[in-house]
C-alpha cells in the first residue's frame, strides 16, 4: 500500500529530504506530487531513522516543500520484460521512445539482478565471430566473456561498437542470437547514429536498445546498464538466446556515480570517484556468463574512453581487474587512417585459447595468431630503428619485417566499418601476410600447417 507524506524538509539540487517516514527502504521508488497535480519520480538514496534522503529522476524546478507530497511505492526499480522487446528502443528507465506500443510484460524483474553463483557458472569456450579481423584472429571473443574496449576521446569507438553489434554471431548453430545495446550519456547525434545504423542493416530486428542521453539525470544513467542487463538475463536464461551486451560509455556511468556520491557528501577516493566504484562496476560486469543447465549466455563488451588516454585512470584500471582482457584503440593508428584503429599488441583476450582451434575456428589458428603477434612486434621494432638510424642500418630480414608491419596494419587491421570478414577470410589474410617472410622465420607454426598453407 503506497504511503504518502507531506513532510518534505528541503530540496537541494537533485536531492530531497523527507522527515518522519516509517517503513521506507533503501532503493525504494517514490513519486512526488506537486500542488498543480504534476508528478515526478524519485528513488530513496539513504534512510536514517525516520528521515529519508530521496534522489529525483526529473528536475527539481518548481517543487515547493510546503505544498508537495511524496508517495512511496514499496517496490524497488523493476523492468517489465517480454520477448517483444527485440527491435525496440527504450530510454534509460525502460520506457519505449520509438513511438511503438507499450510492452506487455510477461514478468517484472528487479533491475539489480542476482549475482551468478560461481559454482553455477559454465566456462566460456565457444567462439563468437565479430567479423573484425583484429578481434577474431588475434584477441578472440568467447561466449560468456567480458571483453572491454578501451578507447579515448575522439576515437571511433561508436563505429566499432555498431559494427560488432551488427555483425556478431555464434557460428555453426541455429540458436537465436540477440544484442542488447546500452548507450550511456551520449548525444542526440550519437543516439541517432546507432538507431539508423541498426535499422539500415536490419540488425534492429534482433536488438534491444536502451538510450540514455547526456542531458538525462545522473541517477537515470546509473539505472540504464542495469535495465539493459535485466533484459539480457531474461532473453538469455528464460528465452535461451545467446545475448551480446554492448555498453558505451562506461566513463559516463562512472562520472554519474561520482556525481551522486558527491551529492551524498561521501568521502571520495581516487580522482574523486567513490571508494565502492570497484564493487559497483563488478555488480554490472559479473552479470555476464553462462550457467549450468541453461543454453543461453550473456557475453559483454563494455566500452570506455580513458580520460587523458591514461590506462592507469581508475575507470580502465578497475575494469581491467574485473574483466577478461581488453581491446585497446590507438590514437597513433587512427592518425594513420587505420580503421578500426585496434592496437593488437597491448590488447589481450584472456580466454582466446579456449575459443579457437579444431572444431571451433580452424586447427592452424593458434599457431598463426602467435606468429602474427611475434612478426608484428619485431616489425614495429625494426621501424623504430629505421627512424633513428635510417633504412641503410637495417638488415634485409629486418626490412622484410618492417614491410610486414606496414602491410599488417593496412590489410589485416584496417578493414573499415562495413566489412564483415568470416574467420576463414581472416586466417587467409594472415597467411598471405606471413608469406612476406621467409619460411625459415616462421618458427611458431608447425611444419604440417606450413606445408598446407604457406606453400600454396
Amino acid at each position: 500500500m503506497p504511503r504518502e507524506y507531506k513532510t518534505i524538509e528541503e530540496v537541494a539540487g537533485p536531492l530531497m529530504l523527507v522527515r518522519e517516514v516509517s517503513g521506507v527502504t533503501y532503493n525504494e521508488l517514490g513519486e512526488i506530487e506537486l500542488s498543480n497535480g504534476e508528478k515526478r519520480r524519485c528513488k530513496v538514496l539513504e534512510v536514517d531513522g525516520s528521515n529519508a534522503l530521496v534522489q529525483l529522476f526529473d528536475s527539481a524546478t518548481g517543487i515547493n516543500p510546503a505544498t508537495s507530497k511524496v508517495r512511496f511505492s514499496g517496490r524497488v526499480m523493476e523492468l517489465g520484460v517480454s520477448a517483444d522487446m527485440l527491435s525496440r528502443v527504450f530510454d534509460g528507465l525502460g520506457r519505449p521512445i520509438d513511438n511503438g506500443p507499450e510492452i506487455l510484460p510477461e514478468k517484472r524483474m528487479d533491475i539489480n539482478g542476482l549475482p551468478m553463483n560461481p559454482a553455477a557458472r559454465n566456462y566460456p569456450q565457444e567462439f563468437i565471430q565479430t567479423g573484425v579481423s583484429a578481434i577474431d584472429g588475434l584477441n578472440t571473443l568467447v561466449r560468456g566473456q567480458k571483453l572491454p574496449i578501451f578507447s579515448a576521446s575522439g576515437l571511433p569507438h561508436a563505429q566499432l561498437a555498431a559494427q560488432i553489434a551488427r555483425q556478431a554471431k555464434v557460428r555453426g548453430t541455429n540458436e537465436q542470437f540477440a544484442v542488447v545495446f546500452a548507450a550511456l550519456g551520449i548525444t542526440y547525434e550519437e543516439a541517432d547514429f546507432f538507431i539508423q545504423s541498426f535499422k539500415e542493416t536490419g540488425a534492429i530486428d534482433r536488438t534491444v536498445l536502451f538510450i540514455n542521453l547526456a542531458n538525462d539525470p545522473a541517477v537515470e544513467r546509473i539505472a540504464t546498464p542495469r535495465m539493459a542487463l535485466t533484459a539480457a538475463e531474461y532473453l538469455a536464461f528464460e528465452q535461451n538466446m545467446h545475448v551480446l551486451v554492448i555498453m558505451t560509455d562506461i566513463t559516463n556511468y562512472a562520472d554519474a556515480l561520482r556525481e551522486v556520491s558527491a551529492a551524498r557528501k561521501e568521502v571520495p577516493s581516487r580522482r574523486g570517484y567513490p571508494g565502492y566504484m570497484y564493487t559497483d562496476l563488478a555488480t554490472l560486469y559479473e552479470r555476464a556468463g553462462r550457467q549450468h543447465g541453461k543454453t543461453g549466455s550473456i557475453t559483454m563488451i563494455p566500452i570506455l574512453t580513458m580520460p587523458e588516454d591514461d590506462k592507469t585512470h581508475p575507470i580502465p584500471d578497475l575494469t581491467g581487474y574485473i574483466t577478461e582482457g581488453q581491446i585497446i584503440l590507438s590514437r597513433e593508428l587512427y592518425r594513420k587512417n587505420i580503421a578500426p584503429p585496434i592496437d593488437v599488441l597491448p590488447s589481450l583476450s584472456r580466454l582466446k585459447d579456449k575459443g579457437i582451434g579444431e572444431g571451433k575456428t580452424r586447427a592452424d589458428h593458434a599457431d598463426t595468431m602467435n606468429q602474427l603477434f611475434s612478426a608484428y612486434a619485431r616489425g614495429k621494432d625494426a621501424k623504430e630503428l629505421m627512424v633513428i638510424l635510417g633504412e641503410a642500418a637495417l638488415t634485409e630480414i629486418d626490412k622484410k619485417y618492417a614491410k610486414f608491419a606496414d602491410e599488417f596494419e593496412k590489410e589485416y587491421v584496417s578493414q573499415g566499418y562495413n566489412v564483415n570478414r568470416d574467420i576463414e577470410e581472416t586466417l587467409e589474410i594472415g597467411w598471405k601476410l606471413l608469406r612476406i617472410l621467409p619460411r625459415s622465420e616462421l618458427k611458431r607454426i608447425k611444419d604440417a600447417y606450413l606445408d598446407e598453407y604457406y606453400d600454396e
